[in-house]
C-alpha cells in the first residue's frame, strides 16, 4: 500500500499556492449554497429527482429543477469520507486517498492516437488501450491508470465495458473508468466482481473508480446521474468532475467560476450521499478559462493553474480527496 508525500503541509520548507484566504473560501461556499438552494440544478433523470426529493430537496417536475437546501449539502459533505483506498489487482499498487497527499495519473479520454509504428494519426482501438495500460503499469510515477483513449472498433453503446476489459487485462493498478450509463456501470462492476471473487469482495476492495461530468452551467445529465447512483450502490469511488469554462459556461471571474464549479460538484456529491450515505467520492476539476478571442478552452494557460489550485483548496476545506486536471 502506498502513502505518497503530502502537499501544502506546514514544515521547514516547500512550495504551496493558496489562491483564496479562508474567509474567501467561506464566501465561495456560502454563495454556492445560495445558488443550489435558490437557483438549483437541472436534473434530467427521474430516479435522481426521486432521490433528491426523498432527501428533502424541492423538486419541480415540469422544469426538472432541483433546489437543494444548504443543510442537505453540508450533511453530504460531512458524510463523504476524507480517507479511503483505491485498490489495485495487486495489493502493492493499493493507494491511500486522503487530503494533502499527492498522486499522479494519466488523463482521459482521448479519441485518436499517433501510431508508434507508422506515424499515422488514426482512431484509437482496443489494442491501443491495452498497450497504454501496460505502459502505465510499468511506470512507477503513475499511481492509478485512467482510460487514456476510447476504442472506436467496438459498439459505442457498450464501449466503456470493452475499454474496461482491456484495462483490467493489462494493468494491476487502480483503474479509472468512464461508463456513460447505469447499464454500462452495472456490467463493469459485475465483471470486476468476477475478478475479485464476488460483489461483497468488490465493495470491500473496489479495483476501479468512476468519473462523471456535469454539464455547465448547473446541469446533471442522465448519463452522469445514472453512474453516480449505480457507483454509490456498489460503493465504488466516483469522481464528480466539473468542466466549467470561465467566460463561457461560467462567470468570467475566478471566484464566480469557482461558485459554478463548486455547485455542480457538490450537487453530484449530494446525490451520491443521498443514495448511499458514506460512499467514497472525489472532488474533481477540469475547469479552465475560455480564450475570448478564439472561443476555445485555454488549456495550459496561467488561468487553469489558478483555478486548479483554488479547486484543491476548496476540496481540502471540505476534507474530500480531490482530482485536478493539469498539464
Amino acid at each position: 500500500m502506498k502513502r505518497n508525500l503530502h502537499a501544502g503541509r506546514l514544515g521547514s520548507g516547500g512550495l504551496s499556492l493558496n489562491v483564496f484566504t479562508d474567509a474567501e473560501l467561506d464566501d465561495i461556499h456560502f454563495a454556492t449554497l445560495e445558488v443550489l438552494e435558490s437557483t438549483g440544478v437541472f436534473v434530467e433523470d427521474d430516479e435522481a429527482m426521486d432521490i433528491f426529493k426523498d432527501g428533502g430537496c424541492r423538486v419541480d417536475r415540469e422544469t426538472r429543477i432541483v433546489r437543494i437546501p444548504g443543510h442537505v449539502v453540508e450533511d453530504a459533505i460531512r458524510s463523504s469520507p476524507s480517507r479511503y483506498t483505491l485498490y489495485g489487482r495487486e495489493p502493492r499498487n493499493d493507494f491511500v486517498m486522503e487530503p494533502g497527499r499527492v498522486a499522479f495519473t494519466n488523463f482521459s479520454e482521448g479519441i485518436r492516437v499517433i501510431d508508434v509504428e507508422t506515424g499515422e494519426y488514426r482512431d484509437s482501438t482496443l489494442a491501443d488501450i491495452a498497450d497504454i495500460a501496460r505502459l502505465n503499469d510499468y511506470l512507477s510515477e503513475f499511481d492509478t491508470h485512467e482510460i487514456a483513449v476510447g476504442a472506436k472498433d467496438v459498439p459505442p453503446q457498450t464501449a466503456a465495458v470493452h475499454n474496461t476489459e482491456a484495462q483490467l487485462l493489462n494493468t494491476t493498478k487502480p483503474i479509472g473508468i468512464g461508463p456513460l450509463s447505469g447499464m454500462e456501470a452495472r456490467a463493469i462492476f459485475r465483471m470486476c466482481a468476477e475478478i475479485v471473487g464476488g460483489e461483497d469482495e468488490l465493495r470491500a476492495r473496489p479495483i476501479v473508480y468512476g468519473g462523471v461530468c456535469p454539464v455547465s452551467p448547473l446541469k446533471l445529465p442522465r448519463d452522469a446521474t445514472e453512474v453516480i447512483i449505480e457507483s454509490a450502490r456498489w460503493w465504488i469511488p466516483n469522481n464528480i468532475l466539473s468542466m466549467a469554462m470561465s467566460g463561457g459556461s461560467a462567470p468570467v471571474t475566478l471566484a464566480g467560476t469557482l461558485v459554478t464549479h463548486n455547485a455542480e460538484v457538490l450537487a453530484g456529491i449530494t446525490l451520491a450521499q443521498l443514495t448511499e450515505r458514506g460512499c467514497p467520492m472525489m472532488y474533481g476539476s477540469s475547469t479552465t478559462a475560455m480564450d475570448l478571442k478564439l472561443a476555445a478552452a485555454s488549456v495550459g494557460s496561467p488561468e487553469i493553474a489558478m483555478i486548479s489550485a483554488a479547486v484543491a483548496q476548496m476540496a481540502k476545506r471540505y476534507m474530500i480527496p480531490s482530482f485536478v486536471a493539469g498539464l
